[in-house]
């Protein structure tokens, strides 16, 4: 069973091609949508005031999947910003998973902000936390797959711009993940992009390098972009998940 997690502008609907691959293959999904994002009635959309609001509600979820299906286990899968708050909460609550996978963790930003967007964020923050900025990322910058680039490009559900308080916890979040590291327990599988315009993904490797952990694995996709889950070649991505998940249940 496996406990989804999205990234920053995305939504629960992304994870469609992911959950019905497992779904044919017996695994249940239940995807958390984030307060702001997708279809939450949370205005203004894009924003949020505490990463920790976003925590509660995915190990509230874990919840219900856990009495939904006793006895199963759950494994944590987050793609990008999701991927980042994945770990975190896998560091602090070793014994409610029995593994992470990290798609594109977003533990350092790749994306290329203007000068105005760090201005505003210094100057702003603190009088005008719910301003928001654009994020400089598009669908063509996610996937190669031409017929999910079109629905992507009508959905109103996939949001390009963010408060100044929901980019600026980005840092607290990051610098968290750095020291929780050495507390990590938990199996973790990390799935690297080879073109990667959003995240950084040599923090990624850089993070699974130091990791304490005996249980751990490291794939890359060289051709592959950001979003892994809805890219072309998804289906080696979803059955390499499958296969590491299955000595593990």
């Amino acid at each position: 069973m496996f406990l989804l997690v999205h990234g920053l502008g995305a939504h629960s609907a992304r994870w469609n091609f992911l959950a019905g691959h497992f779904a044919e293959r017996g695994f249940a999904s239940y995807a958390v949508e984030l307060r702001g994002f997708g279809r939450t009635p949370e205005r203004p959309r894009g924003h949020i005031g505490s990463f920790r609001v976003w925590d509660r509600d995915i190990l509230e979820l874990g919840d219900i999947a856990r009495r939904e299906n006793p006895g199963k286990k759950i494994f944590l899968l987050g793609e990008s910003l999701g991927g980042l708050l994945a770990f975190n909460l896998a560091c602090r609550n070793a014994d409610k998973f029995a593994g992470q996978v990290l798609i594109a963790p977003s533990f350092k930003n790749g994306m290329k902000f203007p000068l105005s967007a760090y201005v505003k964020l210094v100057l702003l923050l603190l009088f005008n936390p719910t301003l928001m900025v654009d994020v400089p990322f598009t669908s063509e910058m996610v996937t190669r797959d031409p017929d999910y680039l079109s629905v992507m490009n009508a959905s109103p559900d996939e949001i390009r711009v963010a408060s100044l308080k929901c980019l600026f916890n980005f840092l607290p979040a990051q610098a968290r993940s750095r020291r929780l590291a050495k507390k990590l327990a938990v199996p973790s599988l990390f799935l690297i992009p080879g073109v990667d315009l959003l995240v950084d993904e040599r923090a990624g490797r850089k993070m699974f390098q130091k990791l304490p952990l005996a249980d751990k694995t490291l794939l890359e996709y060289p051709d592959m972009l950001h979003a892994l889950s809805i890219d072309l070649g998804r289906e080696k991505v979803f059955n390499d998940i499958l296969d590491w998940v299955a000595s593990r249940v």
